[in-house]
């Protein structure tokens, strides 16, 4: 064995650490010249570290979700007692999980909220463009309850109730699934709710022109017209380059339409700008048909993209709005 400050060697020159781990690494597997392998080793992670960097970074998000189920987790079984005398009792975990994806919207992707005066008081439709993920909804929503003390609930796509560990943190943030009879519902209670009708389809194979895809959908127009209330469009500005998709792979695109679930790898968690723009609300009118409905919500999303998205979409130009106040004008 080797002492801390003897050489690798019995010779009169002695040997830096790494030499010496190199000497021991080559005795002890038998390879020539073993430093060879260890530089061309050395240089794949050099060449590979960025790519590894882009895979990895989303997994922020998730990490973040499995964070605040833990929480929740912890907030319930803190609070049994509690549960069983207050239907109020998830508002402190609500206003916790709120100041905490608030503080990663803030630090990660300086984000910002504009034209919440356009939010009504009472109920809403709020029609959203949907980025690859729903980061910036969750900003959304998080900055909506810690200032104004409202809380949006959101639909979302079917396999996310199937997301394991995922149930506790849906149930507590009342997030739906459908169906129409229940959104209808919840808007009639008196509710803020939030859906992307272009959902998992429009996150992964929409691009950097901020492509709407809506398809054919307008169940959302026909819940606004049974609940009769105003439909406000909303538009995040770089959504796309926080995080981008492969969705420009055929094959992938194929898959997705066989099996309906999101097989289309992520990249980026980019800590672009983010900033939230909410247009002005459409009046629930009973002339109005769902069709017609859908293609004013259409234009008016359309028209928050055009406003307030430079395209197509760079990230490193927003990356720069990060040091940048201004805004797109018209």
């Amino acid at each position: 064995m080797i002492g801390g400050n003897e050489s690798c060697t019995a010779g009169p020159i002695p040997m830096s650490y790494l030499t010496c781990l190199t000497y021991i690494l080559g005795e002890w597997t038998g390879v020539e010249h073993i430093e060879d392998y260890l530089s061309y080793a050395v240089y794949l992670l050099w060449v590979l570290f960025p790519l590894a960097v882009v895979l990895l970074l989303p997994g922020v998000l998730v990490i973040l979700f499995y964070t605040s189920i833990l929480i929740l987790h912890i907030y319930k079984r803190k609070n049994e007692l509690k549960e069983a005398y207050s239907n109020d009792v998830w508002d402190g975990a609500r206003q916790m999980l709120a100041t905490l994806w608030d503080g990663h919207g803030r630090i990660w992707h300086g984000y910002e909220l504009h034209g919440a005066e356009n939010i009504p008081e009472g109920p809403g439709l709020i029609v959203f463009y949907h980025g690859a993920t729903p980061a910036d909804c969750i900003y959304f929503m998080a900055r909506l309850l810690i200032q104004w003390k409202r809380m949006c609930h959101v639909v979302a796509d079917h396999f996310v109730f199937r997301l394991p560990g995922f149930k506790i943190l849906l149930d507590v943030h009342g997030v739906m699934h459908g169906p129409r009879e229940e959104c209808v519902k919840a808007l009639k209670k008196g509710s803020l709710l939030a859906i992307a009708p272009g959902g998992v389809r429009e996150a992964l194979f929409s691009d950097e022109m901020y492509t709407i895809i809506w398809g054919n959908r307008k169940g959302f127009a026909q819940v606004a017209i049974d609940a009769k209330v105003p439909i406000i469009p909303m538009f995040t500005q770089n959504v796309r380059e926080g995080v981008r998709t492969l969705g420009g792979i055929k094959i992938l695109r194929t898959l997705y339409e066989r099996i309906r679930l999101p097989v289309v790898p992520l990249y980026g968690g980019f800590p672009v700008k983010f900033r939230t723009f909410i247009g002005k609300p459409i009046p629930y009118d009973p002339n109005v048909t769902a069709e017609e409905l859908t293609e004013k919500t259409r234009a008016a999303v359309q028209a928050l993209i055009d406003k307030h998205q430079k395209l197509p979409g760079n990230i490193f130009r927003a990356l720069m709005e990060r040091f940048q106040r201004q805004k797109k004008e018209d």
